[in-house]
């Protein structure tokens, strides 16, 4: 009772180090608590220079004054600024309300910090060193700022509330007992979460989290080769951009251009990425971006829903890509970024508006929408199709068609094959209208030149017309328009059935011919 009443009065403990004391004297003032010796290498607290007692405080000590520490002096606002201490002992905040600004800069951590369920204005550990950060359903006012830490047995945010920004950058973390290295399934971020230069060795799974603004991880590195992903964030809410972008290093964070002669540095990706179900109210831009995968690990953004896709990151050498049923409004890409064939699954993929940067000839966009699929499938070429038409190109969307009816053709049995070819030689298939008309001339000249020689005897001698090849042939060639020669003149033996041959190519002809004009007709 009289250590409590001291606590309350502002009197020191009897059991405080001299450190200690210095730290609680600070804490009542308000002021940093600087201990650091000015020799870089002997106050990084990531190097094996040992911290003896003059730098080191009880752990205990520390919730002490932060869950029910001495008032502040006159005139001051009591906080926690440490800078260069050791902290021994398990950091447990668990459960309490912590009121008091606390900031810890370059310190040590000897056990790990525990605060699930805490509740916290604001939160800031900065370059420090922490076997493993346990924080679990933890609330923030404010930010919570773990920015150049190393974490070696990684962090866990789960069902964490952070009021306002989560920073992570430049924070290095090793994955857990269970292979994780960042578990935040189900966070809310009121803002941004930035995590720019991070490297992460092990599973990042951010399901179902929620972000308020924007979530950066320009220039990060994950690590997590031997498993399924690397960045495990289905069912993912960002309101505005992802960044899966370069950062400078050693320039400004924060999406700032970096200088002139600045290093840049993309972000890259060992191990499986999954997006899926994510919703993204401005875009998700995959600048740059490299993707390490095994054959067994996907790029996934399947279901994916956002207004704008950058997809121009490297190519992926190995792995699947997936944008099965993946909405978009407008897809920036670039040709070098797609995956090879066989690598590429887009069954159901939406867009409206392709926006591609550089040269991506329409050869190669075929290839790209033939490689959607493993198996034939009309919707990726029909979509292709409507967009480069709703955009002005009517002639490339008929040769996304015509693509489309010879990749069908290869799927026929070999007599449906043969007529396929026999339509594709003739009228490619009636997207290319103008050789259905050569066609159509050719036949007329070729009857004229026929029937030329028949010479056939009229149908009634007593009135009929005079005998014009020409006409007759092109009244056997056109379709519904009666020139008043065919029924006149009756043909016996193989002119019977030339006849017939003109009247049936006539009727094809020209049906590709009316479809060709409507389609133009219709787009005018």
């Amino acid at each position: 009772m009289a250590e409590r009443a001291g606590v309350h009065s502002g009197d020191l403990s009897d059991d405080l180090t001299a450190t200690e004391a210095g730290m609680w004297q600070a804490f009542r003032n308000g002021s940093v608590y600087d201990l650091r010796s000015g020799d870089a290498a002997v106050d990084d607290p990531h190097g094996g220079h040992p911290w003896g007692p003059e730098r080191t405080v009880r752990a205990r000590v520390v919730c002490w004054l932060l869950l029910d520490g001495p008032p502040a002096l006159a005139g001051r606002v009591s906080s926690l600024k440490l800078h260069g201490l050791r902290i021994t002992g398990a950091l447990d905040l668990a459960g309490g309300a912590v009121l008091p600004y606390m900031e810890l800069n370059g310190c040590r951590f000897d056990q790990e910090v525990l605060l699930p369920e805490a509740h916290f204005t604001t939160v800031r550990l900065v370059d420090c060193a922490v076997p493993r950060l346990e924080a679990a359903r933890v609330r923030t006012e404010g930010d919570l700022h773990l920015p150049r830490c190393r974490f070696t047995g990684g962090i866990r945010l789960t069902d964490a509330h952070i009021g306002t920004d989560l920073l992570l950058n430049q924070a290095v973390v090793h994955r857990d007992r269970a292979g994780r290295s960042i578990a935040a399934d189900g966070m809310t971020v009121g803002q941004d979460l930035q995590a720019e230069l991070l490297e992460s060795y092990g599973e990042f799974s951010l399901r179902s989290a929620k972000i308020g603004v924007s979530l950066s991880l320009r220039g990060a590195r994950l690590a997590n080769p031997r498993e399924r992903f690397a960045l495990n964030a289905p069912q993912l809410t960002v309101e505005r951009t992802l960044y899966l972008t370069p950062a400078g290093v050693g320039g400004p964070l924060s999406g700032v251009t970096p200088a002139h002669g600045t290093r840049i540095q993309p972000f890259e990706c060992r191990g499986g990425l999954r997006l899926d179900d994510g919703r993204f109210g401005d875009a998700v831009d995959l600048e740059r971006a490299r993707f390490t995968l095994t054959d067994e690990q996907v790029l996934s953004l399947r279901r994916v829903q956002t207004p704008e896709l950058r997809f121009l990151g490297e190519r992926p050498p190995r792995g699947q890509v997936l944008l099965s049923g993946a909405r978009v409004v407008t897809l920036v890409d670039r040709a070098s970024s797609w995956p090879a064939p066989g690598s590429l699954h887009m069954g159901g993929f939406a867009y409206e508006n392709l926006v591609p940067r550089g040269p991506f000839p329409l050869t190669e966009r075929l290839n790209w929408a033939a490689a959607a699929t493993a198996e034939y499938n009309p919707e990726p070429y029909e979509r292709l199709a409507a967009v480069l038409r709703e955009a002005g190109e009517d002639v490339d969307a008929r040769e996304v068609l015509l693509a489309k009816q010879r990749r069908r053709r290869e799927t026929l049995p070999l007599a449906a094959k043969l007529v396929g070819y026999l339509q594709d030689w003739t009228v490619a298939y009636g997207y290319r209208p103008g050789r259905a008309a050569v066609w159509m001339a050719v036949l007329w000249a070729a009857g004229s030149l026929a029937f030329a020689r028949a010479g056939p005897p009229p149908a009634d001698p007593g009135s009929h017309p005079e005998w014009n090849p020409a006409l007759f042939a092109l009244d056997l060639l056109l379709p519904v328009v009666d020139l008043g020669q065919a029924g006149e003149w009756q043909l016996r033996g193989g002119w019977q059935w030339l006849a017939a041959a003109l009247i049936l190519l006539g009727w094809t002809l020209a049906t590709t011919v009316a479809a060709g004009a409507t389609r133009l007709l219709r787009r005018s």
